[in-house]
Parts: C-alpha cells; structure tokens; sequence
C-alpha cells in the first residue's frame, strides 16, 4: 500500500474503521477470537492441544489472520486471534495508544493461557506483530515466563522501505497523518488515516529491535523460530531479515531459519481483499501455512 503525507486534520467518516461504528469485532465478542475467553473452564482434553496467537501488524485488525484461521483444521490445534490494544477502533483510541499498549495485548492472552494451564503455545506475527514479538525476546520477558514452543514472522519490519518514516518524528507535527491508498473493503479492517504520533511509535519499537540485534538477543531454550519474507516488499525491507538472521540465534548458537518468498505484497499470507491474485501468491500463502500448521502437531 501507498502512503500520502497530509498537513491537515483527516476527514473521518463512519464507513471507514477509524470512525465511530466500525469496530473490531474481537471486541465484543472476544469468545469467537481468543482461546482464553472461549475455553474459559478448559478441560483435561483441551489443555492437551497446541495453542498458537496470531499477531496482527500496525494499523490493522484480526482480519489479518483470518484466512489462516479459516484455512486451520482447529481440531488438532487452536488460534487466539489477537487485537493489539489501540487497534480496531476509533482515530483518536489509535491515535493515544504507544507501542507498549499494542505489545500488552499479546503477553495478556499469553498469560491468560499459562494460567489455564495450557503448556504448549506457540506465537506468529505479521508485520509489526513480528516486531513486538521481538521486542519481548529482547526484554528477557520468556527467561520469566513459560517460553513459547514455536515463533513465526511474516514479514517482520525492523527496517522500513519508506525513507519518510524514519524522519516522522522530526517532519510528523508538520504532517499530521499518513493515509493509505487501500481499498473501500480494506476500510473496515485497516486505518486508513495513521496519525504521525503511531508511526513514530512504530519506529521507537523498530529502533529498539534493532539495537538489539546488533548487540545479540538469544531465544529461549527449546524455542524454534522461523521468518518468512516477501523478497520485494514494498513496506518491510528484506534488510529486516538479514538483521534478524544475523542477530538473533537459538540457545544452542546455531542460526535460526528464515525463508524468502518470491512477492512483491507486505504480509503475503493475507490475500483476502487483495486485487489479482495470482496462482504463485496463492502457493507462498500455502506454503507459510503449512510450515507453520506442521509445526503445531
């Protein structure tokens, strides 16, 4: 997606998800979402089976992964669909959060689930989703927590196509906001406007990822990690992945696995929406989905 920079106040309607009808609708029915709030009672049979949580990036929704939950057999694992706090609501809810507020909504759900009992759960995150994930690896939050079996990144971002964003913090009170050139059926499910003060979060998460892998970040114990990345994606420079390659290992000191895809779309594995797609865009989605399902048996 395209972004245009604009200098004054965006112009919100109710058609659009930053506007006051349209929500997320993990919001008010969290039990269809959220493994935690379905399974609140789980039973001997239930904590047997493999959990994953499925990370949306910035300024998008549960929609994100809904063709992989759609795609799942759930009968052999399950999905928690997580909202990132701020998201998938109004303008200004988004406009107030900070990358903390999203990031807070995958260790809740994470957490919810240990207490449950559940001890095999695995993450995946698209976009930025991948890059909060990071960022909780970086933090040392899995040395106090139990460690997640299985991490999956779908074009994580830790460095960006865009050359304006990494100026947004300078050049963004001037700017205002950002806006996609997305779709009308996109609308219910991205913002199109993205005020500047987000995308400057966005780069305060990146830049700490990034710090961090320079310095080294190891995973924890038994934890398998896998990225996957569009070899020509428009928003998330494959530089991300070189840096991820090279900075994070696995507590054996071996190299952790990573996968280039032939796609030029940010966040491959969700076509839903998208105009022409093609048969090889289609095969890229399968196959992410597959590695990832095989992983969870």
């Amino acid at each position: 997606m395209t972004l245009f920079f604009s200098c004054s106040d965006p112009t919100i309607t109710d058609d659009l998800l930053d506007g006051k009808v349209i929500f997320d609708p993990s919001l008010y029915n969290p039990e269809q979402f959220l493994v935690s709030a379905k399974y609140p009672n789980p039973t001997p049979e239930d904590l047997s089976k493999h959990i994953i949580l499925v990370v949306h990036g910035y300024s998008a929704s549960t929609f994100e992964w809904q063709e992989f939950k759609d795609w799942s057999n759930e009968s052999t694992y399950r999905i928690s669909q997580v909202l990132l706090d701020g998201h998938g609501r109004d303008y200004d809810s988004f406009k107030a959060s900070n990358w903390e507020d999203w990031q807070s909504a995958i260790t809740e759900e994470y957490e919810k689930l240990i207490a449950l009992g559940y001890t095999k759960i695995s993450i995946a995150g698209s976009s930025t989703g991948g890059t909060l994930i990071l960022a909780l690896v970086k933090s040392g939050y899995f040395n106090t927590h139990l460690p997640p079996k299985n991490l999956f990144l779908i074009d994580p971002i830790v460095v960006s196509s865009n050359k304006l964003q990494s100026i947004i913090g300078i050049v963004g009170p001037m700017i205002v906001y950002a806006e996609s050139d997305q779709t009308s059926a996109e609308n219910k499910y991205w913002y199109r406007f993205r005020p500047y003060q987000t995308i400057d979060e966005l780069n305060d998460v990146m830049k700490i990822v990034r710090k961090g892998l320079e310095n080294g970040i190891t995973l924890p114990i038994g934890t398998y990690l896998k990225v996957f990345h569009s070899l020509h994606d428009p928003v998330a420079s494959t530089t991300s992945t070189v840096l991820i390659y090279k900075g994070l290992k696995t507590s054996t000191g071996a190299p952790i696995d990573t996968q280039l895809m032939d796609s030029d779309i940010h966040v491959f594995t969700r076509l839903s929406l998208r105009s022409d797609v093609t048969p090889l865009q289609h095969a890229n989605q399968l196959e992410a989905f597959n590695q990832i399902a095989n992983k969870l048996k």
